[in-house]
Order: structure tokens, then sequence, then C-alpha cells
């Protein structure tokens, strides 16, 4: 029986080809087969750096036909590279999907480190990089858009949001109505030759990118709410809610569990472990 093969999770550049490491290009030299979101954008990277692999497309439309085939492929001793277009592997595509059935069959999954727009655009954006949460792409319907973002409203975190060039502006637009005037940096085009950082509030955002003839993948990064600001706090009356959805509230806020119940207790001049057993199964 053949040894069973790994499945190398491989970031590509985000924009910049010199950004891709020394290890990401000896793996895709070794491996047997290179599994892409686009063959088409793949093989012009693997042609730039003289590699010759067998390519086979992997993407959202063929996950469910295409990943048993991986796998079989795997478990009779291919090793197998997984790329998308830009970035790192499994972010918002369905490498998640393969990663996950790789773990389930016992394969073995070596993430290699690479480039990653969401964490590149964080470091530029000038926000607090203490505590963020990826969020992803809005939902293109407008109505679940907005609910999102409403979710959105009280996190205390740093947000990263991906978007395309279509809907730019109609998620600027969105969260400037729901989130209120904060602080924003929208990141294009990260590391290509027409990159730009644009850094302010929504409204100059809005202002600037609906003037402009929109070109390009977005990064948003968001301002979290400062807690001295939580509407959501400040207005509550504690003896309306129960101490379970007190102790919700923050946790939806992005507390921990423990922060949570430490303020629950506080405001509301009880014993911590009073508070803690509600917070069981939580």
């Amino acid at each position: 029986m053949a040894e069973v093969g790994t499945l190398y999770i491989c970031p590509t550049p985000i924009g910049n080809l010199e950004d891709i490491t020394l290890r990401a290009l000896n793996t895709l030299k070794s491996v047997d087969i290179v599994a892409a979101e686009d063959t088409r954008h793949t093989i012009k990277l693997l042609n730039h750096f003289d590699i010759k692999k067998p390519l086979t497309s992997y993407h959202e439309h063929n996950i469910k036909e295409k990943g048993p085939l991986l796998i079989n492929k795997l478990l009779n001793g291919n090793d197998i590279a997984l790329v998308s277009d830009a970035g790192m592997p499994g972010i918002s595509d369905p490498g998640e999907d393969l990663i996950r059935l790789c773990i389930d069959e016992g394969i073995i999954v070596d993430v290699l480190p690479g480039a990653t727009a969401s964490i590149t655009a964080l470091v530029s954006s000038g926000l607090s990089t203490e505590r963020f949460v990826f969020e992803g792409f809005l939902s293109s319907n407008k109505k679940e858009r907005q609910k999102q973002i409403q979710e959105l409203k009280n996190e205390t975190r740093t947000i990263i949001l991906y978007e395309s060039p279509h809907r730019l502006k109609s998620s600027l637009k969105d969260l400037n109505e729901i989130l209120n005037d904060r602080k924003v940096c929208v990141a294009r085009e990260l590391t290509k030759r027409y990159q730009e950082i644009f850094r302010g509030n929504l409204s100059e955002a809005l202002k600037k990118f609906s003037e402009e003839k929109i070109r390009g993948e977005f990064v948003i990064v968001l301002e979290g709410i400062s807690t001295d600001s939580l509407e959501i706090i400040k207005d509550k009356f504690w003896d309306d809610l129960s101490i379970k959805d007190h102790i919700g509230l923050y946790v939806d806020t992005g507390f921990s569990k423990k922060e949570a119940v430490k303020k629950v207790a506080k405001e509301r001049g009880i014993p911590k472990r009073d508070v803690y057993r509600e917070s069981i199964g939580m």
C-alpha cells in the first residue's frame, strides 16, 4: 500500500510576485499535483518561476465532485499543493472544505506561512491590532448585509472585511448609515503597482469612492466601538435582563466569557460565583 500523501496549503502572492517564499517555491516544485482555484491564473505563476507540474482545478463550483477525487489521490501517495488565486488558501475560499476532509481521513495538512490580505491591511490601517475580528465578505443581498452590519454595531474589536469592486459603494453606504461615521481604512490592490491605502472616516470613504471608478479588490478595516460608547450597555437597565442574557450581551460585543462574568457581577453587585453558575453551557 502506498504511503499517504500530504496536502500542502501554499500561499501565493496577493499582488507582487516577489512576495512568494522560497519554501512555497520548493513545495510547488516537489509536489505531484497543484490544485488551483483558477488554473489559468496559476499557470502564469508557475511559468514565471519555471515550475512544471500537473494542474487541476478546485473551486467553489466543483468542491463536491473534486474534493473526494483529491482525497483519493492523497490516500494513494500523491502530495498535493493547494493554492488560491492570491493569498492564503482556506480564507474565504473552498480550501477549508478540503482541509476538513483531509483531517477526517487522517491525512497530514502542512500549512505554509505567506501573504494574507487581511493582516496586511490591518497593520497598514493604523487602527488597533490588539484585538480584531475577520468577517470575510458581506452578503450581496442588501437586507442580509444590513443585518450583518447591525450585528457588528457594538463590536469592540477592530473589524476586517473583504469586498469586491462592484459592491464597495453599497457596503460603505450601509456601513456609514448603521455604524455611524467611525474611522476606517480601505485598502485597494495591496502590494500591486496601483496599491492605495485610504484612511479616514466612513463618510469620507463613501464620498471618495462614490466619485471614482472602482477597480481592484478591497479590504475594509473598521474601528471597533469603544466600551464607553456602547449604547447597548449604556442604555440598558440590567434589572430587565436575566443574568444569562446580561452575560450574552457582553460576549456578543467581543468580551470573553470570563470578562463578561466579571463585569456582570460588578454591575449587579452579586458574587461572581452566582454569575458563573448562570454562564455554564453558554
